[in-house]
């Protein structure tokens, strides 16, 4: 049996290029003791995957030349040498950017299809809403009649990071690009505002919409949004530093120029991984699933076909024109 596979060629100097990948046909390993060989059905694209191309630090170690993106998937188990999981399971990991799995049980989470279609269980369901989950309600700790900014409104985390908000009685201002992204963030998540950073200046609407102060800024973007933002936080602010997709192709040295408005506004600002929260994974996962049953909640999904599309769709990711999780369909 063969795999279709995508292995990394070179590291990019800025937005990664189509020609830093690989894609190769090789052959299908058999699982071993306490090993799976899965079928991949859907691979995350997530601004992690950019960080793993460079050759220092990363949120996971990073690549080395010829090895696969640790991205996260949903597949189906073909066979197994594991007493967790049986063929015919569908599972969801660390899986690669690749067909085929042939790795280690450990680690793999088991979902149900039945219940969620699986490009839920990459979204809302999983890394994407866990990490909207704990680092809003663990960080932020937003109180009733607050007032929640989130950027990248309309993106995966963003976008439900803004709905928590708003179920826990705050007032939710989202800053997004474009009039189409702002019109979703408003009418289909239910955000009170969405600020639209191409039109005109962040500052004034936020005096507009947040005439008190930002009470919790849930931060995906970084760079002059963070920037702006901090000129506006509330006393005692909470800023949970999510991903600063404005940074990740930069080359040289990135900073903040506000920041002494923390000091100011006795304000805390903390940055967080998801995986911190290993432990609580199940919790956040039957939270978003009734949240999501009783429609209080809603997700949106944006599939590339074909996993070969896999190089574009990173540079989509940092193009900015997806809304919602985005992610190939193998």
């Amino acid at each position: 049996m063969q795999k279709t596979i995508i292995r990394l060629r070179a590291r990019p100097s800025g937005l990664p290029q189509p020609t830093d990948w690989e894609v190769r046909e090789e052959a299908v390993a058999p699982p071993g003791d306490g090993e799976v060989l899965v079928a991949v059905r859907y691979v995350s694209v997530s601004p992690s995957l950019r960080s793993q191309m460079e050759a220092g630090g990363a949120y996971l170690p990073p690549l080395q030349l010829g090895d696969t993106p640790r991205a996260r998937a949903v597949g189906e188990v073909l066979e197994s040498r594991s007493s967790a999981f049986a063929p015919g399971d569908h599972i969801e990991g660390l899986l690669g950017v690749q067909s085929h799995f042939t790795g280690p049980a450990a680690g793999l989470m088991k979902v149900d299809p039945h219940l969620a279609p699986l490009p839920r269980y990459l979204g809302v369901l999983g890394m994407t809403g866990f990490t909207a989950y704990f680092g809003l309600l663990d960080i932020g700790r937003p109180q009733p009649g607050e007032t929640v900014v989130v950027s990248a409104a309309a993106g995966a985390v963003g976008g439900v990071a803004g709905q928590i908000a708003r179920l826990k009685g705050c007032r939710v201002v989202g800053i997004a690009g474009g009039a189409e992204k702002c019109a979703h963030v408003v009418d289909d998540l239910g955000f009170d505002a969405c600020i639209d950073y191409r039109e005109g200046s962040i500052g004034e609407r936020l005096v507009e919409l947040a005439p008190k102060g930002v009470d919790v800024f849930f931060d995906n973007v970084g760079g002059a949004v963070l920037d702006e933002v901090l000129l506006h936080l509330a006393f005692k602010a909470r800023v949970p530093l999510c991903g600063g997709v404005a940074h990740y192709n930069d080359v040289g040295r990135i900073g903040i120029r506000n920041h002494l408005k923390l000091l100011e506004t006795r304000g805390r600002m903390e940055g967080f991984s998801v995986y911190d929260y290993g432990a609580r994974f199940l919790e956040a996962r039957d939270a978003l699933a009734d949240w999501l049953a009783d429609g209080s909640i809603v997700a949106r999904e944006h599939v590339e076909d074909g996993l070969e599309r896999f190089p574009e769709a990173l540079r989509l990711l940092f193009g900015g024109a997806q809304v919602g999780k985005l992610m190939v369909k193998v």
